[in-house]
């Protein structure tokens, strides 16, 4: 045998395994820089937070504008509100009142 025949058969025999280390690099590549591997599970965390916050000052939100679809329910409306709600929709108020304007966590 030549050498050049036994460089091209061991070259040959080489390229099975060869192959098979790059897909496992590849793959190992894949879970720790991909886009759910190791490296995204720490934006993940932040961003479950920043969801928490969120969805926190939706649920505050969402019980005051049930506290007030609650007070304007048709079979026990509260009439200062009613009386607020329809005069601010429609604009009537006599030119000698002052409008002040609150913030819906102050109180009077």
């Amino acid at each position: 045998m030549t050498q050049r025949h036994k460089f091209r058969k061991s070259m040959n025999r080489a390229v099975g395994p060869a192959v098979a280390v790059i897909a496992v690099l590849a793959m190992i590549g894949y879970i720790i820089f991909g886009p759910t591997g190791l490296y995204a599970w720490g934006d993940y965390g932040q961003s479950v937070e920043k969801k928490r916050v969120v969805l926190t000052e939706l649920t505050k939100r969402q019980n005051e504008l049930q506290n007030r679809v609650n007070l304007l329910d048709r079979r026990r409306v509260d009439p200062d509100l009613a009386e607020e709600y329809v005069r601010e929709k429609l604009g009537a108020y006599h030119p000698d009142e002052v409008i002040i304007p609150m913030e819906p966590d102050a109180k009077p």
